[in-house]
């Protein structure tokens, strides 16, 4: 299938190279979702068609549908699920602001809490009754680009249905999102190591690298955590400061590189995992400050899948940053400070043969349609590269 291919639900009038999607919140991430069958089935095609639909490699992204930023340009793949175990399998896709690069090699949770409501708005599975339970296969999980044969993870979304379509508003609030919306509880399971093949890559709690102390961990989202005194920063910095601190950034990007090396993600140089958090103590109602670097731009918030993985870190005894949470905190939950508010994530973690291993790991998120509609990319021979 190409770009030039006209795809319509029933009723609808014909659009002339229109691309059927559907833009949704998803969490604090803002998403363009389609179904597999709809984008071209060779990769190359289809990388380049959303990059287009995107408007990268632009920092505007101005003549695509792309918000400017790592949180807004984001894409699912959906599709019926091969597994009988599943409903529905999920592909996340980054899309590069500036250089257009489509990365598979991380997962989004945020982008994940709207896949369920879109499977359903689309007829790619059922659902009865007043809750609807969707099982979600996430496809990034063993990637090949990691060179790491894993079992790809479900996660089950829950959220409120009326009987024909999911229910989207509600009062539930969650940080960085205004208003409120239709709770969406999401349950992992298996998410361990999910791409770098072990929950604790490098075989250890804690690393040094470079002189500093980090914990590398996968959760469901390769993330190392790092103590933000060890370079002598607060750690409760606006995002805009840490990214204007050429030298704090320099030193982090390099430990990241060797991080990733570390944790069997390979060359990481063009990749956005792994994540880097800095963790401090707490400085309004939460366990810990937060500050997380995607990889290269500090998050206005935090990461559904890497929330859990710091919080994961911080739990294992031992864990890089785990003398700063708070005392009295509950045993199971991490509520984890961030630039805009608080994300609370629920991890239970217990003693295997080989070292930790973890039971339990849920979140709440909210998410809305958008848009439904076409979206008009430019032709790849009219695609330009930026003045």
């Amino acid at each position: 299938m190409t770009a030039e291919t006209i795809v319509t639900p029933a009723g609808c009038e014909v659009a002339p190279q229109g691309v059927r999607c559907m833009v949704m919140r998803g969490g604090t991430s803002k998403g363009v979702y389609f179904v597999a069958n709809e984008l071209p089935e060779d990769r190359d095609e289809r990388d380049s068609l959303l990059a287009r639909i995107m408007g990268s490699p632009d920092p505007r992204q101005i003549d695509g549908i792309g918000g400017a930023h790592p949180l807004t340009s984001k894409v699912a793949v959906v599709s019926p699920s091969t597994d009988p175990g599943a409903d529905v399998d999920y592909l996340f896709l980054q899309v590069g602001v500036d250089d257009g690069l489509v990365s598979n090699r991380q997962n989004c949770g945020n982008v994940l809490a709207a896949v369920g409501q879109f499977a359903l708005e689309r007829g790619l599975t059922s659902a009865s009754g007043p809750q609807a339970r969707v099982r979600i296969r996430m496809m990034n999980s063993g990637s090949s680009d990691t060179g790491i044969a894993v079992t790809r993870s479900v996660a089950t979304a829950t959220f409120p249905f009326d009987g024909d379509v999911p229910v989207y508003e509600g009062e539930t609030a969650i940080s960085g999102v205004p208003g409120t919306a239709a709770e969406v509880r999401l349950d992992f399971e298996d998410i361990a190591g999910s791409a770098c093949g072990a929950l604790l890559p490098t075989g250890r709690i804690s690393d040094v690298i470079d002189g500093v102390e980090v914990t590398c961990v996968d959760n469901g989202m390769p993330t190392v955590v790092l103590r933000a005194t060890d370079f002598g920063i607060a750690g409760d910095e606006e995002p805009g400061t840490l990214e204007a601190n050429t030298p704090f950034r320099e030193r982090l990007e390099s430990l990241r590189l060797q991080a990733g090396e570390m944790m069997n993600l390979g060359i990481v140089s063009t990749t956005t995992v792994p994540k880097m958090t800095l963790v401090s103590l707490p400085r309004t109602d939460g366990d810990i400050c937060t500050r997380t670097f995607i990889p290269h731009r500090c998050h206005d918030a935090i990461g559904v899948l890497g929330a859990v993985s710091v919080a994961t870190a911080l739990r294992i005894p031992g864990g890089t940053g785990a003398e700063l949470l708070r005392p009295g905190a509950e045993p199971d939950l991490v509520s984890l400070e961030h630039p805009t508010g608080i994300f609370v994530a629920c991890v239970e973690i217990g003693d295997g043969h080989n070292g930790p291993v973890v039971g339990r790991a849920g979140i709440i998120r909210t998410a809305r349609k958008l848009f439904d509609g076409f979206v008009f990319p430019p032709s790849a021979a009219l695609a330009r590269t930026p003045h």
